[in-house]
């Protein structure tokens, strides 16, 4: 979940198409400044019998939160008078639409910062969430519990977005309610730099997703999915989701990409606290007409930006969102293969080269396999085409960031540099499979379908 701070620096008018370039532009910074920044979600359900939290009431979501308060400093957040958020000098813990707890992360200059920030994070969510009999999971998908059963987070921007996506996609709600992700945040040096690295994101998200798809059952059976998680957010909303095949277009840049923006609807407009829903109206009519009486400003382009979902999002950095919610000692691995990947030129120079002259349709058709099969999938092969097997490529993908990695160097003060986060990415390619095939085969084998091994074998 975005909080929706104030944005002083950004409450002016847009004058022209020029402000937007120059919006991204503003996120520009020297290679000294990059930093990584993770966002990590998890599903949480009452450790004794898997039943769903409510957010209200002595043992809910709300008490929960004001439990997790009270382990640190936090600042906590309301919305009409409910507690909604923590904050704390540029980490954030947020609650999903349907309940999923989130930290989003101070930026950090090495993935070692980010390991700490989390060990922290769980240990303290661990503490406050035992009184409350609460586990949470590190899976990518409600493994249990039907969709319209799930709790409703009491956020005005939640209820608009519930309105409004499942006109938009069959899957909608689930996606809001029902999945988890870790994602990775990542800046770039100018624009060149920026149409490089969200290129070389966008073309091998799929590979990367196998190696976390983790999401494979749904309502305590099969889903059909390695990865449901994926196949959720390809039916939501085909305006502000998916793989933005112009970004591979000649003539990309910042410009292309808020093109692209203003011609996706708004969910709503914020003044005052107060959200007044626009139903289906583009930031592109509203730049041209207002809306409600009001200008479109800046700040309205900012939050605008948050309520996109390509599987590469641009705003004044870059996030990687392809990723499922899995085990602790898998989560720093999907900020280290992306650094390791993206910050170095001669990594992201190989990276590149691997997917550079796929078709868009393969790449398309490189996620379906993926969601349906994870690693084990595999696309292409057909008379005069190229086969991807996606095991193979992982292997390659890992090996370009392990290297990429050793090339940075940042070590921690035992000497180890952020190669050790990439330790259990290469177990899981010995094995050769994704975290969701083996949770699938322990539910229907050693956990005989009982929900509270899994939640044993599977909580934070």
């Amino acid at each position: 979940m975005t909080l929706d701070r104030a944005k002083s620096e950004l409450d002016r008018p847009i004058e022209s198409r020029a402000d937007l370039v120059d919006y991204f532009r503003a996120g520009e910074k020297p290679r000294d400044a990059w930093r990584v920044g993770l966002e990590h979600e998890k599903l949480g359900l009452r450790a004794g019998d898997a039943s769903l939290l409510p957010y209200d009431g002595e043992r809910g979501i709300e008490a929960l939160l004001h439990a997790l308060a009270a382990s640190d400093r936090w600042k906590t957040v309301h919305e009409a008078g409910r507690l909604v958020a923590l904050d704390l000098d540029g980490a954030s813990v947020t609650l999903e639409p349907g309940g999923q707890l989130e930290l989003s992360g101070r930026p950090a200059g090495t993935i070692h910062e980010i390991a700490e920030e989390l060990r922290r994070h769980l240990a303290q969510v661990r503490a406050a969430s035992e009184p409350f009999d609460v586990a949470w999971l590190a899976v990518g998908a409600q493994p249990f519990h039907p969709t319209d059963a799930l709790p409703r987070m009491p956020k005005e921007r939640y209820r608009i977005m519930r309105e409004y996506l499942p006109t938009r996609g069959a899957l909608a709600l689930d996606m809001m309610h029902a999945t988890a992700s870790v994602q990775a945040s990542f800046d770039y040096a100018d624009e060149a730099d920026m149409i490089a690295k969200l290129r070389t994101a966008l073309a091998l998200q799929p590979v990367v997703s196998a190696l976390f798809a983790n999401s494979s059952l749904y309502r305590s059976g099969p889903s059909g999915f390695v990865s449901r998680r994926m196949h959720i957010w390809r039916q939501t909303d085909p305006a502000r989701c998916g793989g933005l095949p112009f970004a591979f277009e000649e003539g990309f840049g910042y410009a292309r990409y808020a093109e692209w923006a203003l011609d996706v609807p708004m969910f709503f407009l914020v003044r005052d606290g107060r959200y007044t829903p626009l139903h289906g109206m583009t930031f592109r009519d509203f730049l041209l007409h207002g809306a409600d009486g009001e200008r479109a400003t800046l700040a309205d382009f900012d939050r605008h930006l948050t309520t996109l979902f390509p599987d590469v999002r641009l705003k004044r950095l870059l996030e990687m969102r392809g990723a499922d919610a899995v085990s602790e000692d898998l989560v720093c691995a999907v900020p280290a293969l992306w650094k390791g990947l993206l910050y170095d030129d001669a990594a992201r120079a190989a990276a590149w080269a691997l997917a550079a002259d796929a078709a868009f349709p393969e790449r398309t058709a490189l996620y379906e396999a993926v969601a349906r099969r994870g690693l084990a999938g595999r696309v292409g092969g057909g008379p005069g085409g190229r086969e991807w097997p996606v095991l193979d490529c992982a292997r390659e993908v890992v090996g370009i960031a392990t290297e990429g990695l050793r090339r940075l160097a940042a070590r921690d003060a035992a000497g180890r540099d952020e190669r050790v986060y990439l330790d259990p990415l290469h177990v899981l390619l010995e094995d050769g499979r994704s975290p969701g095939q083996r949770l699938q085969e322990r539910w229907e084998g050693e956990w005989e379908r009982r929900p509270e091994r899994l939640i044993a074998a599977t909580r934070y």
